[in-house]
């Protein structure tokens, strides 16, 4: 991948601001088309041959749709983790935060991560991206392909224990753009797909504090077993020490 100035990575956006914005909302940010247009095309570039890759999952009632894990995309698709571990990145989500991110260990298939929105009625419903570390984890959703009526939904602000909605807000991923966002903060969902349309996205995962606990890892391998990348990925794959990068 072409070196990431900090510069041309998130095109000209003033981080302060950002960060400003990123916490009046809730620690939650949005901004389109950030990207710098080679980093774009080096993503899409990767994505043909990854298609056989795609772990389908449905869970009644709560979701559809594919997944790849970083543990193939590693063996695969190593842009992803360029981008991922790219100093110039991090130090831009870190102004955005106000924290100091962490990678998340090297054993956990959602550090990053693909989703395949390609069948219709493909969706996810409402969900907070809880975090079994014991620090924060953030969530950076870069949209890569969108050809959908499909839209993040989210609600700003909303308690864990709400007993009512708070007002839903509704955008489209398109491509370069950015979701940077407190896992345990925000309430969101992914509206279902219409037929013959396609989105997919890419997820990064940091934390402030990478160690989790035995029984907290079991709960997130079969949480990730279960609903998106199968049983080889979530356990096979994480054969690996966990001390970080």
């Amino acid at each position: 991948m072409t070196a990431l100035p900090e510069s041309g990575l998130l095109t000209g956006q003033d981080l302060d601001a950002l960060g400003a914005e990123f916490r009046r909302r809730h620690r939650c940010l949005i901004v389109r088309g950030t990207l710098a247009k080679p980093v774009l095309e080096g993503l899409l570039a990767a994505l043909p041959a990854l298609r056989s890759e795609v772990h389908r999952n449905y869970l009644p009632g709560h979701k559809k749709g594919g997944s790849i894990s970083r543990f193939q995309l590693d063996r695969l698709a190593p842009v992803f983790g360029e981008l991922y571990r790219s100093a110039a990145f991090t130090r831009c989500l870190e102004r955005i935060t106000g924290e100091h991110l962490l990678p998340c260990p090297l054993d956990d298939p959602h550090t990053y991560a693909l989703y395949y929105y390609t069948e219709e009625g493909d969706h996810i419903g409402w969900h907070y991206d809880n975090s079994y570390y014991r620090g924060r984890r953030y969530t950076v959703l870069i949209g890569l392909v969108e050809r959908s009526q499909s839209r993040l939904e989210y609600q700003l602000g909303r308690p864990k224990r709400a007993k009512h909605d708070h007002e839903i807000h509704s955008v489209a991923t398109d491509p370069a753009t950015l979701v940077v966002f407190d896992g345990d903060g925000l309430y969101h969902r992914i509206t279902p797909l219409g037929r013959d349309e396609e989105r997919i996205a890419l997820t990064l995962e940091y934390v402030t504090d990478p160690r989790m606990s035995p029984v907290w890892r079991f709960v997130s391998n079969m949480k990730d077993a279960i609903a998106y990348f199968g049983f080889a990925a979530a356990f096979g794959g994480g054969k690996r020490p966990r001390t970080g990068r």
